[in-house]
């Protein structure tokens, strides 16, 4: 416990302190993500999610910004290294609020487990086709998740999920561009094919330009079939 309320406070602090507070920006974003095990060592991940402004120019209001509809297939290497491909549409066009989106994604994972914290590092390239332009995106996670209870995680019980990222964006019309995200979620393992998520997620975006910061409330539903 004494571990979580450390790491809990590090996010809060990263969230409420930064120098970038002129141009907050709160949104929700709530998901739906279903997961199924083909074979033994292929795995796929279909989602969908929905982005949503809460505060927005110094108002609180409810606006909706975009839809997401994502894929993943992923390959288990070894116990602690899998390899993911995926496809991702963004709709924003519907509400008018910005540019459509298709992306491509490669992802490396490797995660290891100690004492019941399991630890992950995560590589991942991205090429972000808009209509105007594309975007080439390389982003590097690392992450913590441990069961609150004790060392393993049973049902009934909830569990915490952390993570820092740095993300570098790069286009040919755009100054390259240097994002931070702060994640902290407590989830419940309701029962052994569904978990809930709730947490924060602080971003710092093109900190090397402007500076922006955007404050999520993630909800997620995980289910796995």
């Amino acid at each position: 416990m004494l571990y979580t309320k450390k790491l809990t406070f590090i996010v809060l602090l990263i969230c409420f302190t930064s120098q970038a507070q002129n141009n907050f920006v709160a949104l929700g974003e709530t998901a739906f993500s279903i997961n199924h095990n083909v074979w033994k060592n292929y795995s796929v991940n279909f989602a969908t999610r929905s982005r949503y402004f809460l505060y927005q120019n110094e108002t609180i209001l409810y606006n909706q910004q975009q839809i997401d509809v994502f894929h993943f297939s992923t390959f288990k290497l070894n116990y602690s290294h899998d390899l993911s491909f995926g496809i991702y549409y963004r709709n924003r066009d519907l509400f008018e609020t910005g540019s459509n989106e298709v992306r491509f994604t490669q992802q490396f994972n490797y995660k290891k487990q100690k004492l019941g914290v399991r630890y992950g590092h995560r590589f991942r390239t991205e090429q972000r086709i808009q209509n105007t332009k594309t975007i080439f995106r390389q982003r590097y996670r690392f992450a913590v998740d441990f069961p609150l209870n004790g060392e393993k995680l049973d049902i009934g019980e909830p569990y915490f999920v952390g993570s820092v990222e740095g993300l570098l964006s790069l286009s040919k019309i755009d100054t390259p561009e240097i994002d931070q995200r702060t994640t902290a979620q407590i989830g419940w393992q309701i029962n052994e094919s569904l978990k809930l998520q709730a947490g924060l997620e602080y971003r710092l975006e093109a900190f090397n330009i402007k500076g922006e910061s955007n404050l999520f409330v993630l909800s997620t539903a995980i289910l796995k079939i």
